[in-house]
């Protein structure tokens, strides 16, 4: 058994700050997005993942990600030189996935639950294809499937005008080889792209096994700035646990779950969990509300924050109105402002000054 994550895209619901990174390199609790689903599958027992990058972001990705040794998995990057579609991405990495079933994870795509069980029945029943599904609020932004009461799969749709069912697609998908032959008889959709819900309508056409499995706990796509502020709230919810490991003043007091990276100083400040900070941070005369994620070496210098994400080596000062529901990109700086407004909010990319007067 393999494993295919699709961490290429051009990540436009994220810009600016996909201009300059990978969108599932962003931090959920201070961890890429990315990690999380290597995490998952390495858990699932599944060791041998090929990673599909795109050009712009891929040598980030590689970087950041490795070989796999820190998963304990091993890793290779098949690089998918324009965004034509999921099942054009499985196209291209047949070299690297050959005749091995396989699971498929979108990069930017985070669950609770764990992937064993959903394993176990793919290969249990001997199916070519079992798709995880979520009932949503609003089944016209996602492929929709219609299922009967076994959970097997009659028909798929892709944002359908007229949904089937409130079931949506969940990112993660389990595959048999024969994906390849159905992959092979589809044609690009109206948008051009090969689109893995006409190749898994294709198995079902062909009468082939194509099962389901409703999920439970949250799924999180984390494709847009308010939706990656939700991850972050629900993942620091979850997981976050005391762990000081910085140095903090007497002045300083903490409330609730937080944890503290090494190298980092806290001097004067009030920080209220869930809250992660990471390594090397510099922070004085602050609050930090919930919620909120501080990469490695970020500075907080007289600065309200809460229900926000900040990149690595942001910089920001003098800022006394209280910044929420922000993502603030890599080495942004923020200067000093004029007390006039009650809150601000923003979403800043990496590398980006900005002062406010």
């Amino acid at each position: 058994m393999k494993a295919l994550i699709l961490s290429g895209g051009k990540g436009t619901r994220l810009r600016p700050l996909t201009y300059t990174g990978a969108k599932q390199l962003v931090p959920v609790a201070n961890k890429p997005i990315l990690w999380y689903g290597i995490e998952g599958i390495v858990a699932a027992g599944i060791t041998d993942i090929g990673i599909v990058i795109s050009p712009e972001t891929g040598d980030e990705v590689r970087s950041r990600t490795g070989n796999g040794d820190q998963f304990g998995a091993t890793i290779s990057y098949i690089c998918q030189d324009q965004p034509l579609g999921l099942a054009h991405a499985v196209k291209i990495s047949q070299d690297f996935l050959r005749d091995s079933p396989f699971i498929m994870f979108l990069g930017d795509n985070l669950i609770e639950h764990e992937l064993k069980s959903f394993l176990d029945r793919f290969i249990e029943k001997q199916l070519d294809a079992l798709i995880l599904l979520r009932p949503v609020e609003n089944p016209s932004a996602f492929g929709v499937a219609k299922v009967d009461a076994d959970g097997r799969v009659l028909a798929l749709v892709e944002k359908p005008k007229d949904p089937p069912s409130n079931l949506a697609l969940v990112g993660i998908y389990y595959f048999s080889p024969y994906i390849h032959e159905a992959i092979a008889q589809i044609q690009p959709s109206a948008r051009g792209e090969l689109e893995i819900t006409d190749a898994i309508q294709k198995l079902i056409d062909l009468d082939r096994p194509v099962d389901s499995r409703v999920i439970e706990g949250w799924w999180l796509d984390t494709g847009k700035k308010d939706d990656l502020l939700s991850a972050n709230q629900i993942v620091l919810d979850a997981q976050v646990v005391t762990d000081i490991r910085g140095e903090l003043d007497k002045a300083t007091k903490i409330d609730g779950r937080v944890r503290i990276g090494a190298g980092s100083t806290v001097k004067n400040s009030l920080i209220r969990g869930p809250v992660a900070i990471g390594d090397n941070c510099r922070i004085e005369n602050c609050f930090i509300g919930p919620y909120s994620s501080i990469a490695d070496g970020v500075t907080l210098l007289d600065t309200d924050i809460e229900h926000s994400v900040i990149l690595r080596d942001a910089t920001i000062s003098g800022i006394k109105q209280r910044i929420v529901d922000s993502l603030i990109g890599q080495r942004a700086r923020l200067g000093e402002a004029v007390p006039r407004p009650k809150a601000l909010r923003f979403m800043i990319g990496d590398d980006c000054q900005v002062e406010l007067v």
